[in-house]
């Protein structure tokens, strides 16, 4: 009879235990990040930029698979592909989305006014309309410039300086690209 009890007592006793060990268990929730590459996967450096980036972000402790899920869409350089690359990208509910360029910013910002977007190699995110400034962007984008535009008024004395004998340049530029904005500054000679 004692054996019976303690039988029971010993099958109790780690029933009981079972939900703290199931706890112990689980594993925090995987953090969301998606990533939108306007670009193919083969464009030069293109492969170079990702691993940069995955092995920075394992050294702040974040590895894929691991406490983060990382899912990446290349649209190699197709507009349509590119849209509908940010529109998965959204409905995967990630918890910050990653993206180069003003086309991938333009797409991402199109796509969600709510998720996080952080940009990178945008020539104007001001002039563009991603941002409302740079010191406090408002809105769910934040990011990296290509290059301060301030310095755009050198590049004709930098011209000058290297070929001494041009005396006309001209700037080619896309006005429906989100990059070529209004704001943007003009050359003169």
């Amino acid at each position: 009879m004692n054996e019976g009890r303690d039988f029971i007592a010993l099958v109790g006793g780690a029933a009981a235990g079972w939900p703290l060990a199931a706890r112990a268990q689980q594993r925090e929730p995987l953090r969301r990040v998606a990533i939108l590459n306007p670009t193919a996967a083969d464009t030069p450096g293109a492969q170079a930029r990702e691993t940069a980036f995955l092995e920075a972000f394992a050294q702040l402790g974040w590895t894929d698979g691991r406490n983060v899920q990382i899912e990446v869409r290349w649209a190699g350089g197709d507009n349509l592909k590119a849209r509908k690359s940010a529109e998965e990208l959204v409905a995967l509910a990630p918890d910050v989305i990653l993206t180069s360029g003003s086309v991938g910013a333009d797409l991402m910002l199109k796509a969600t006014r709510t998720i996080p977007i952080v940009f990178v190699i945008v020539p104007d995110p001001v002039g563009s309309g991603f941002v409302e400034r740079l010191s406090r962007p408002g809105g769910n984008a934040t990011g990296f410039m290509m290059f301060e535009y301030n310095l755009c008024g050198k590049w004709p004395e930098l011209l000058k300086e290297i070929a001494p004998s041009v005396t006309h340049a001209a700037v080619l530029r896309d006005p429906t690209f989100a990059g070529g904005s209004a704001s943007s500054p003009s050359f003169k000679p």
